[in-house]
């Protein structure tokens, strides 16, 4: 039995299809500028002594505003997420009615410049671990974001030794200073040599001066004689 390959053409989309995949673009990228964003700062987490009080920071921001956000901050507990507080922001002014499920917590964002942060009094090695900070705003349809901000519990915390980054900076410091006094010495010294060959050049141009106005001296003496009358 002969078989037959029946070739397929691929469908080639046309214009109107890369405008509607341009459009469709356009808004997803749109809808992602404007989602909800929760931030722990630059540096997400921080080493503490045991018995301190430390502030765990949180912020949220959106483009296009909140309404009845709700947040909640949820702590790490060996797998099992533990609710430490939470609460629903009505607007970017409002102050929120905090509910805490944790001892030793206290709110103290206050919704000031969309600061949701949350202070541990007197923390214990047991308060170490990771924090979830949590939001979610209806106004984006209920687009949701969280992030995780670590708090590491210590006896003390340790004196870092940075005798051997000073002696590095100032191996490296003497040597560049070394370099800068060879270069300016070497600087220097072209001057100099530069400045005596000068020198040279002007008395060699002197000397040869003197030496041509004495032979044009003498030639006119010996041929400055009177010239004879014609009797």
């Amino acid at each position: 039995m002969e078989v037959q390959w029946v070739g397929v053409e691929v469908p080639r989309l046309g214009l109107p299809h890369t405008a509607v995949g341009l459009i469709f673009s356009m808004l997803l990228g749109l809808w992602s500028v404007q989602a909800l964003e929760m931030s722990v700062g630059k540096i997400p987490f921080l080493q503490a002594v045991n018995g301190s009080t430390v502030m765990l920071p949180c912020t949220y921001a959106s483009c296009i505003g909140i309404e009845d956000l709700y947040f909640s901050w949820h702590f790490n507990d060996n797998g099992t997420m533990q609710k430490v507080c939470d609460s629903v922001i009505a607007s970017e002014t409002a102050v929120p009615h905090v509910n805490i499920y944790r001892e030793r917590v206290e709110f103290v964002g206050m919704n000031r410049n969309n600061n949701i942060s949350i202070l541990l009094w007197n923390i214990t090695f047991e308060d170490g671990g990771q924090y979830t900070c949590f939001g979610r705003n209806p106004k984006e349809k209920g687009r949701n974001h969280s992030t995780i901000f670590t708090l590491v519990v210590v006896d003390e915390l340790r004196v870092v030794d940075n005798t051997l980054t000073i002696l590095i900076a100032s191996a490296v410091g003497g040597g560049i200073a070394a370099l800068m006094g060879f270069m300016l010495l070497k600087n220097f010294t072209l001057y100099v040599l530069a400045r005596l060959e000068e020198k040279n050049k002007e008395c060699l141009v002197t000397s040869s001066g003197i030496d041509n106005t004495e032979n044009g001296l003498s030639g006119s003496k010996a041929d400055s004689k009177p010239t004879p009358k014609k009797k």
